[in-house]
């Protein structure tokens, strides 16, 4: 095809792209025809085409993306110029005149093209580097952070220990979720792990680079290999990317704006194909290198279009291509639209019209297929860039074949058979519609709806009298003096049965008639518009005959069958189209390019802040792997439509990744030459890679064996202490003892000893003032009661006789439907064993310990009964009672009074609007309540409750922190951030984790009430501060990094509890069924 040279000059792929990028950034103008427009009426000056832009356009164009983060991040003192210099560059841009605006940009522009040939650095490196020194910067400062901040790691090592073969996550070293995001998907092609892993620098650059892409890209090469050769073999659970983002970092200047995260994705593989491309021109000896990078990453495309009626064709190569996400339902939809650009119609008629426009079609396919989904534009009404929200499917298989250069007439003619069957559709949902939404006003009813609502009106029993002439004006609304009785009910009251006589009307009756005149009327909402029993409940005809109702009824049945068919057949119609268009490319010949999806990146949050994750592919699990920091988990194809597909929370996939189905290569694991088996772990290294990685596990080898010498020292520190207690209080035990002597007996045997130390401190209290007295009153309750009822008066028959009254007592407990505020589990341990069902031998030993307490009062008798216990306590044979089931038991049963006092606690502090005390009694107390009732529905408290009030405890700490930052005062701003970074973060987690529909409304209401503040105006010292603190709140990581410590118990007696307990319960109720 012959082409004029300047239409091909305007056609050229990369210079082209760059004057429309600088023009999109400059004017905040996304219509790309209009801004060829400006291109081509300025011959390519972009100057001039801006200076076109701002003419055309009424009003000065808002500030882009770019711009919206220079002004709204950079601080004030970035401004403040030396000397005179300062003066001249500046040009008021306050008032109304367009020329100093075009200055300006032009200035801006001029600036930018000087500091490229001065530094050979682009305006592009400049902005990704501000991104990697924020995060080395927030790295370092995490450094000084408390041990309650998100980013710290475990000081234990076992908790950062790899387990077996799972894959290795990638710490957030500060604001860097999006390299992890971008790393672990590269790094998951195992062919791209392979050329990096095997990846070495040419000979000849090893002792000095020649330039500077050689000193950045080579150092970074290294780094990134070794950063590779962790994630193979390391013993860590997540490995440490600093030195890797050190070193792009360094590779720029320092810059304070941030770029959207897709542009160090286009870098970074710049990058690499440049590194690569010095490793290729090294072998290659007289051939065309082939950089691996390129045939890996990029593919053709061919231009086909007509510009001003001269048509043209272009070859192009392109990387990750670009879509535009709104307006469209799916991935089909954005690639159609993609491919055809303006108006195209011109390229398929003989004759050629002034109409522009092109079609795109691929020539070659990349073996890594990846979208960039376009979700950020710039909303030039509100001056900022915002995020698109809306819903995009992708499919986990995708067939290329119709995008193909080869099928370009196949294709066209099932495009235009589409039109054509859309078209059509769009008649018959218009018909539709009106049978489905029928009439003239704004409220709208299904037409055959309104039939049968017509059929069931002139079918009602009809009426003659109007509808008010039979109601007694004077009565009191709501009808309650009712109808005009009849005479006979007053004048003979007794001829009334009284069983007949219970009705409102028969009450009134036998009332005196001044009575029923004095009576004031009271008003009852649900009741007192009822209409009067007699009275039909639906409006009738008031005069119809029986053959205008046969006629009536004839015509509405069969008019409503037609009105029924006519929506079936409609309906039916419109199925068949949807179904013949998903069809349209099902046959086999279309579906010979098959790309299955590999991973999808995931951005949570604002066009200004939010955080970054993965979902990737695992072939050999057969399923999708969650990547998200050093946190590397099983999914679901379910729960990646959930996060990546948007329309849900503020999360929606950014970035698709498609690998060709037919080039297994990609995702195979490599095998050995000599033995044919797979290699795996550290095989897969070459030798400098595995001593790196194995010094590595030494080193942590060194720091679990250093931790595990500390807890074993720690440990025997304990136990000597304990052993030095448990001597000192046997020496006071023995110069009790010889001090008042006591008779030979089986209560000085050295078992008792050991009974005493076993028995809980509920059971057993040094002396009957302490906290438990109660328990002391009520077994010498028993012994009363069964010393009265019994003839005999021996002590085992007593015993005996006690511990089954005092069990029937508890069992009544344990039985009773009690009210929330009162709980006998709480009164008694036994009570709360039988509620939970625990064995009959547990039973059986406490209630003997219960009765072979020393403290009992000092009687004969009650002395007797307890030495009967005691003796029975040891005869007990260790096959007859498991004590490490009976010490479980107890440990549950003390279990859930520290989590009533945690749960009391906390809710008293919340009724008293003491929320950053009371949040974590309310966390501690959940989490300990969720870990009884998982063994029980009876062993903790409700659960709702407890979630209500976390809930609710989070909530108010996130508005005050919110109206602190508000504020804009610095002691306020800290507080608040403080609050939110050492309280409220922290304990998202806890929240994302079980996935339950209030919590996770919750947090969502908390992030959006700090990402509205994006778009307002703020000075720049909180621009920063909120820039820094938005993406721990963003992060959607449900692993519990680290927390506070639980707070101390307050000391409360049994009776105490119970008050305490009783007075909350009774003042919070329980838990509201709506709301969160």
């Amino acid at each position: 095809m012959t082409v004029e040279q300047n239409v091909l000059q305007q056609h050229s792929q990369k210079h082209q792209q760059t004057l429309l990028n600088q023009l999109r950034e400059v004017t905040g103008t996304t219509d790309i025809q209009l801004l060829q427009q400006a291109l081509q009426v300025s011959n390519g000056d972009v100057a001039e085409a801006v200076a076109f832009l701002t003419e055309k356009n009424s009003k000065v164009p808002q500030q882009d993306e770019t711009t919206y983060y220079q002004t709204s991040q950079v601080a004030s003192d970035r401004y403040i110029s030396v000397g005179s210099q300062a003066d001249t560059n500046v040009i008021d841009l306050t008032g109304d005149d367009k020329d100093d605006l075009q200055r300006a940009i032009a200035l801006s522009l001029e600036e930018s093209s000087r500091a490229f040939r001065e530094t050979g650095i682009t305006d592009e490196e400049q902005a990704i580097s501000r991104v990697l020194e924020a995060s080395i910067a927030e790295n370092k400062a995490s450094l000084k952070r408390t041990h309650t901040e998100v980013w710290s790691d475990s000081p234990n090592p076992h908790d950062r220990k790899r387990i077996d073969s799972c894959p290795v996550g990638l710490k957030n070293v500060g604001n860097t979720c999006w390299f992890s995001a971008v790393i672990q998907s590269l790094f998951n092609l195992l062919e791209f792990q392979r050329l990096v892993l095997n990846y070495s620098p040419p000979a000849r650059v090893l002792d000095l680079p020649r330039n500077q892409k050689e000193h950045r890209n080579l150092p970074f090469m290294q780094e990134l290999r070794n950063l590779f050769s962790l994630m193979v073999g390391s013993k860590r659970k997540y490995v440490d990317p600093s030195r890797a983002v050190e070193i792009l970092k360094d590779a720029f200047k320092s810059s304070e704006s941030q770029q959207d995260v897709s542009e160090f994705t286009h870098k970074l593989l710049d990058w690499l194909e440049d590194a690569f491309q010095m490793k290729a021109e090294e072998d290659s000896v007289g051939e065309k290198p082939k950089n691996p990078m390129v045939e890996l990453f990029y593919g053709r495309f061919l231009a086909v279009g007509v510009l001003e009626g001269k048509k043209f064709e272009n070859t192009e190569m392109f990387g990750q291509y670009p879509l535009q996400v709104n307006g469209f339902k799916d991935l089909h939809e954005c690639l159609e639209a993609a491919m055809v650009e303006g108006e195209i119609e011109s390229l398929h008629s003989a004759e050629n019209s002034a109409r522009s426009g092109q079609e795109h079609w691929f020539t070659e396919l990349p073996p890594v297929l990846t979208f960039e989904l376009s979700r950020f534009e710039f909303n030039q009404a509100l001056g900022r860039p915002e995020k698109i929200h809306n819903k995009l499917e992708f499919p986990s298989m995708l067939y290329m074949d119709r995008y193909m250069d080869r099928n370009r007439e196949i294709t066209r003619i099932k495009r235009e058979e589409i039109r054509r069957l859309k078209e059509h559709l769009t008649v018959l949902q218009q018909r539709l519609e009106r049978y489905l939404s029928y009439g003239s006003g704004p409220k709208r009813f299904p037409l055959a709806d309104v039939l049968q609502y017509a059929m069931e009106f002139a079918s009602s029993k009809p009426v003659c009298t109007s509808p008010v002439e039979d109601i007694d004006t004077s009565a009191p609304p709501g009808g309650t003096t009712g109808q005009q009785l009849p005479p006979q009910s007053t004048a003979e009251p007794d001829s009334v049965p009284p069983q007949e006589s219970s009705g409102p009307a028969s009450a009134l009756s036998a009332a005196p008639p001044a009575a029923q005149q004095q009576r004031v009327p009271v008003h009852k909402p649900f009741t007192q518009s009822r209409l009067p029993p007699d009275l039909p409940m639906h409006p009738a005809p008031r005069h119809i005959t029986e053959e205008e109702l046969r006629v009536l009824e004839g015509c509405l049945h069969r008019w409503r069958s037609e009105v029924e068919n006519d929506t079936r057949d409609l309906q039916g119609s419109i199925t068949r189209i949807h179904r013949t268009i998903e069809l349209m490319y099902s046959d086999k010949s279309m579906m010979q390019v098959p790309y299955r999806l590999h991973a999808v990146l995931v951005h949570e949050g604002q066009a200004n802040a939010g955080h970054y994750w993965a979902y990737i592919y695992d072939p050999h699990q057969r399923c999708w792997m969650k990547y998200n920091d050093i946190s590397v988990t099983k999914s679901s194809w379910e729960e990646l439509v959930r996060d990546s597909f948007g329309g849900y929370r503020n999360a929606s996939a950014y970035c698709l990744m498609y690998i060709n189905d037919k080039k297994p290569f990609l995702i195979e694991e490599e095998f050995d030459k000599e033995t044919g088996q797979i290699l795996s772990g550290m095989d897969k290294l070459p030798p400098d890679l595995k001593q790196y990685v194995k010094e590595d596990n030494e080193q942590f080898d060194k720091e679990i064996e250093e931790w595990d010498t500390m807890q074993a020292r720690k440990a025997q520190q304990e136990k000597l202490a304990l052993a030095a207690a448990a001597a000192a209080a046997a020496l006071s035990s023995t110069s009790t003892s010889t001090s008042s002597p006591q008779p030979m007996s089986i209560e000085s045997s050295p078992p008792d000893n050991s009974v005493a130390q076993q028995d809980p401190e509920y059971l057993e209290q040094p002396s009957p003032t302490g906290d438990f007295k109660h328990l002391q009153e009520d077994t010498e309750r028993a012994i009363s009661r069964a010393a009265a009822e019994q003839e005999d008066r021996s002590p085992e028959v007593l015993l005996n006789a006690a511990i089954k009254l005092e069990y029937a007592r508890l069992l009544r407990f344990a039985q009773e439907d009690t009210p929330p505020e009162l709980d006998y589990r709480l009164h008694h341990v036994i009570v709360y064993f039988i509620q939970n069902e625990a064995p009959k031998k547990i039973l059986e030993r406490t209630l003997l310990t219960q009765f072979a307490d020393r403290n009992l009062a000092f009687d004969e008798r009650c002395k007797s009964i307890m030495q009967v216990a005691r003796a029975k306590l040891d005869l007990i044979k260790p096959e007859e009672v498991n004590m490490d089931e009976y010490e479980m038991w107890h440990q549950d049963y003390r279990n859930f009074r520290e989590t009533t006092v945690l749960m009391v606690t906390g809710l008293e502090l919340f009724q008293k609007s003491n929320y950053v005390e009371a949040l974590m009694y309310l966390i501690y107390s959940y989490q300990y309540n969720r870990e009884l009732l998982l063994k029980g529905l009876y062993r903790g408290h409700d659960e709702e409750l407890l979630g209500y009030h976390r809930r609710e405890c989070l909530l108010k700490l996130n508005e005050q922190a919110a109206t602190m930052f508000e504020s804009g005062e610095e002691p306020e701003v800290s507080t608040g951030l403080g609050i939110m970074n050492e309280l409220v973060v922290p304990c998202i987690p806890l929240l994302l984790a079980q996935e339950a529909e209030k919590d996770l409304l919750s947090v969502e209401d908390m992030r959006n009430r700090w990402c509205s503040y994006l778009g307002q105006e703020m000075e720049a010292n909180l621009q920063e501060k909120l820039t820094d603190f938005l993406p721990k709140l963003l992060d959607c990581s449900t692993e519990i990094k680290s927390f506070h410590d639980p707070p101390k118990l307050p000391s409360y007696s049994t009776l105490e509890l119970c008050e305490r307990f009783g007075r909350i319960m009774a003042a919070v109720g329980r838990a509201p069924g709506e709301g969160r």
